[in-house]
């Protein structure tokens, strides 16, 4: 049995769970947010279902949920984003119009985030950069899930990395992938739903193939496409860790407590303003190129460009609503009692 729900209603429940649960109205209202972007987009694993995690983290007192975030200016074109121990989404919207106002400035503009807990799908962040007309590349680590390439133990995040692209009128051009070969949530929906997983995307605690979603969770998860995922992983993990000396995967691993709530680690935004990449500050030429490109590659059949799947999602859910496993909603309606 489902429930439905309003996209008012998805953010008004978890605005109310994570404020029950002592978060300041601040934290609650940007991880809220997020959460009704993720089921807006019909990203599941990353919507409700993160909830939960959200939740006990802030219950057992691993995360500061009255957090303010410190924004401070490290170099022209550096600013850093410091959520002193609480969510990630209260400091990324912090910081990001310094980030916009330094990319415009300089051209190009980076901002680390440090002490912050993230579990949110990594598409949003860029994309609330591109509709300011920047383009925007993303990286985050987790704890380490993915076993690298030949290997059989798990050492690197799922290391997301996304980027988007502004479009004159229209909604961003966004993609946001994991360098494994599924994200840790949707393993975990597999196994919530009793499905098997592809074969490819893990491993069991032997090093052997495995389609059982609680075997793969209890052994590693793999990355997409052998050595190339493992590279990207490994890139990742020095971009969002290395640049700003936060907690590499095995760190945030080490410091489990096993809740299921999100790890503490590092990210890093970088925005450009296509205007400061041409002569005489036409960014709106670049864009218009772009536009023919993008012309090009719909004009196959079978084609489509990421992100069209994500808005046409954005489209129906405000009139169909949302649906949730109604064991969810009971389980996140327990954290409020």
């Amino acid at each position: 049995m489902d429930v439905r729900l309003s996209l008012d209603e998805v953010r008004d429940l978890a605005t109310r769970t994570l404020m029950h649960l002592g978060a300041s109205k601040g934290n609650a209202d940007a991880v809220a947010d997020v959460i009704a972007a993720a089921e807006r987009d019909e990203c599941k694993s990353h919507g409700l279902f993160r909830l939960p995690g959200y939740s006990v983290a802030l219950r057992n007192g691993r995360i500061d949920g009255k957090a303010v975030p410190v924004i401070a200016d490290l170099a022209p074109a550096v600013v850093q984003a410091d959520a002193q121990g609480g969510f990630a989404p209260l400091a990324l919207n912090a910081g990001r119009a310094r980030l916009a106002e330094m990319a415009r400035s300089q051209g190009i503009a980076a901002m680390p985030l440090v002490n912050a807990y993230h579990f949110a799908a990594l598409w949003y962040e860029v994309e609330a950069l591109a509709e300011l007309g920047l383009v925007a590349f993303a990286f985050v680590n987790s704890r380490s899930y993915v076993a690298p390439a030949g290997g059989t133990k798990p050492l690197f995040g799922t290391n997301p990395m996304a980027f988007g692209w502004p479009r004159k009128g229209r909604p961003p051009l966004v993609f946001d992938q994991a360098s494994s070969a599924s994200a840790r949530g949707e393993i975990m929906i597999h196994k919530r739903d009793g499905k098997p997983i592809p074969e490819g995307w893990a491993i069991d605690r032997d090093g052997k193939p495995t389609t059982d979603p609680a075997a793969a969770l209890a052994g590693a998860q793999l990355p997409f496409g052998g050595y190339k995922g493992a590279a990207i992983a490994l890139m990742v993990e020095l971009m969002a860790s290395g640049l700003p000396q936060s907690h590499f995967g095995y760190e945030a691993a080490a410091e489990d407590t096993g809740d299921g709530g999100p790890a503490k680690g590092g990210e890093l935004l970088l925005a450009m303003d296509p205007a400061r990449f041409v002569p005489g500050g036409d960014g709106g030429a670049a864009l218009d190129h772009a536009e023919q490109l993008f012309a090009r590659l719909l004009g196959q059949d079978g084609t489509r460009l990421p992100s069209d799947r994500r808005y046409a999602a954005r489209r129906r859910t405000p009139v169909e609503g949302i649906r949730i496993p109604q064991q969810l909603h009971d389980d996140i309606l327990a954290f409020t009692k």
